[in-house]
């Protein structure tokens, strides 16, 4: 089949990798791609909230499934766009619906979604500027650290953990009369501080069914120790030790199913992925968040794992059919170390050639904020440049594999974190 992908980052990257290894597929388009998956598929210079331009583009190229990569087309709501011209109706689409893209593209939505199902998470209150007093008045009756989390899609970096009640009602203000991460913070969530170890999981669901895919974390902070700002992510492990049978079963019965079962309920259409953000506290799993598509860069450490048809699944989620797919996953480890420019997340200079080792073995390199210049010199074009992943029988093997050809790779002002999973090699010693 004729298959377009939506986005441009290292987790299109990795879908697009994983498509065109299906013999299902015989034509994979990528809008807008990068310089990664223009090596192996074909990249349209369509923007992904262009609705109408996606449209004519699917009638145009017998496009016969939709993959939506990224969080802002599914909020701006490109699948009930698809679904409701009757050109496009009959054609899959994975990712949810608008509302149901709600759940990443509002943190007060998704927190009353998950009290209203009993989903565990943190306590929680939401301010908006017309509330400031009642806020501050509610940061005077929170322990320390204090969480405060933009309301709307903020790229990652809408978060901040403050130490200080000082630093909690400065930043409370910032946000709500300064417009510190512009509309997204119109409202304020301000949340219950979790103690314990941060895990990623996935779901693919067609909204009846689901299937838990591989499981992941990933590393937020810029600098090491997991110091420093918020990124969108500078690395990512899968499988995790602390996420074992017991625990996942947990997951399962606690979160997953009733998140899938209140959609459902709710009447909200949903077939695509669902990342939930846990923090595993004593044992227990808390929802931190919901992101309404895969997580980058946890995706470039998952998707090597799957060993099933890719696309098969991505037929089940849109066709409703995800009870009958075989979802089975390698045991061997997956560890990925992102790569970014100098200065990320705040600013930084693009346009640097960048040089690839000629050959990487059990390594795949992803490509994120990448393009090619009037040269055809590959070159760096955003914060995030590439995720390289390394595979191995065991953690240690997959780590030394994948750091071994991030070190010979070069551009200018390039970093990158030197500890990436060694959190988790401690634990299993």
């Amino acid at each position: 089949m004729n298959i377009l992908l939506l986005g441009s980052g290292g987790r299109e990257h990795a879908f697009a990798w994983k498509i065109v290894q299906s013999p299902k597929c015989s034509q994979l388009f990528v809008a807008p791609g990068n310089a990664g998956t223009a090596a192996i598929a074909k990249n349209i210079n369509l923007s992904i909230t262009d609705f109408e331009g996606i449209k004519n583009f699917i009638l145009e190229n017998s496009i016969e499934l939709v993959v939506v990569g990224p969080e802002e087309p599914l909020v701006k709501g490109v699948v009930d766009y698809l679904l409701n011209q009757k050109e496009t109706t009959a054609i899959p689409v994975v990712g949810p619906s608008q509302l149901g893209a709600t759940l990443e593209g509002s943190k007060d939505f998704s927190k009353r979604f998950m009290q209203r199902n009993n989903v565990p998470t943190a306590a929680y209150e939401t301010f908006t500027a017309d509330q400031i007093d009642a806020g501050l008045a509610y940061l005077d009756t929170q322990k320390l650290p204090i969480v405060l989390k933009a309301d709307g899609l903020a790229s990652g970096k809408g978060v901040l953990i403050c130490q200080t009640l000082d630093e909690a009602k400065a930043s409370f203000k910032e946000m709500l009369l300064e417009q510190k991460f512009g509309a997204a913070s119109a409202k304020v969530v301000v949340e219950e501080f979790l103690y314990g170890i941060e895990l990623s999981v996935f779901v693919a669901t067609d909204g009846k069914s689901y299937k838990i895919l591989p499981e992941a974390k990933d590393y937020k902070r810029i600098g090491e120790g997991d110091t420093g700002l918020n990124t969108g992510g500078m690395g990512a492990v899968s499988p995790v030790i602390f996420a074992d049978e017991a625990y996942m079963k947990k997951v399962e019965e606690l979160v997953v199913k009733p998140t899938v079962d209140g959609l459902a309920k709710e009447n909200i259409p949903y077939k695509g992925f669902l990342f939930i953000g846990l923090m595993n506290y004593e044992g227990q799993p808390y929802v931190i968040e919901y992101n309404v598509r895969m997580g980058d860069p946890e995706t470039e450490a998952v998707l090597p794992r799957i060993e099933s048809d890719f696309v098969d699944l991505l037929v089940g989620i849109g066709t409703g059919t995800l009870e009958n797919y075989n979802l089975k996953i390698s045991p061997d480890y997956a560890t990925t170390v992102v790569m970014v420019s100098g200065g990320y997340p705040e600013s930084y200079e693009k346009g640097f050639p960048i040089s690839l080792p000629e050959k990487a073995d059990q390594t795949i390199v992803f490509h994120a904020g990448t393009s090619t210049n009037d040269k055809g010199e590959l070159v760096n074009q955003g914060g995030r440049v590439m995720a390289i992943t390394g595979m191995g029988k065991s953690l240690d093997a997959a780590l030394k594999n994948a750091f071994s050809t991030v070190e010979n790779i070069h551009w200018e002002k390039a970093y990158y974190r030197k500890d990436i999973g060694q959190d988790i090699l401690k634990l299993m010693k």
